[in-house]
């Protein structure tokens, strides 16, 4: 009588081991074939941006493709969404690949990113609430004031991301939000490392403590000017520490 054989004896193949990445649950249920190429950039750009994906990574189309459950032409058009973003370019014989900033390209978006700022506090002023910048305030001068003195700096920066988010939905402009956004794309990482610089967030917390005193007293002239300030000192941080963060 033939005995039934296991699994690894002669004569018995052994499973072989999947060689498919598993995907996160986040992956799994952004997957669809309904997705369309700016979807598809759009997780991309959240990958991008935290240097999830670092620069100078190749971004392959059939892998693309096969992750997010599309034709590789849906993902060659998903990889031209993010050229045009300039976050990748296209390299002869390497394919597309994420886009390294050098400190020239970081000055002339620092430049760019200070008079957009600047207007998006100016406008933020205008359209927000007072009461609401009031409580931000509070915030700022409670639990941030604490973050920085404990040296919890991911609470603080999570605390000045909300902050960011809430002057540009209260700008209400969306030419102006979209100019931000891909501004921030580039600098998301960047601007994380100058927060944790000696000092550089107790600097910010009484700059962003005087905006928002001026914003809630209405003043958009000075919350513009003060916004301002506050990237050139950002930037005046960037380039006196640049070889230790770039």
């Amino acid at each position: 009588m033939n005995r039934k054989r296991k699994p690894g004896e002669a004569g018995e193949p052994r499973e072989r081991p999947s060689t498919r990445t598993p995907r996160s649950s986040a992956a799994q249920a952004t997957l669809a074939p309904t997705l369309s190429p700016s979807d598809i950039a759009r997780v991309l750009r959240e990958r991008i941006a935290p240097q999830q994906i670092p620069p100078g990574s190749k971004l392959n189309e059939n892998e693309l493709a096969s992750e997010f459950g599309v034709s590789r032409t849906r993902a060659r058009e998903a990889l031209a969404v993010l050229e045009q973003r300039g976050l990748v370019e296209r390299i002869p014989n390497r394919g597309a690949v994420v886009v390294r900033l050098e400190i020239a390209d970081l000055a002339q978006l620092y430049e760019v990113r200070e008079v957009l700022e600047g207007l998006c506090a100016r406008m933020a002023t205008i359209h927000g609430e007072r009461t609401r910048w009031q409580q931000t305030l509070s915030f700022f001068e409670g639990p941030m004031a604490r973050y920085v003195a404990g040296g919890d700096i991911d609470s603080y920066i999570a605390g000045y991301e909300a902050f960011r988010r809430q002057m540009v939905e209260s700008a209400g402009n969306q030419v102006l939000s979209e100019m931000l956004d891909s501004i921030l794309d580039k600098t998301q990482a960047l601007i994380r490392r100058i927060i944790i610089l000696p000092g550089r967030a107790a600097a910010g917390l009484q700059e962003h403590t005087n905006l928002l005193q001026a914003m809630c007293r209405g003043d958009a002239d000075e919350a513009e000017r003060l916004r301002r300030l506050n990237m050139r000192s950002a930037k005046a941080y960037l380039d006196r520490y640049q070889k230790y963060i770039l």
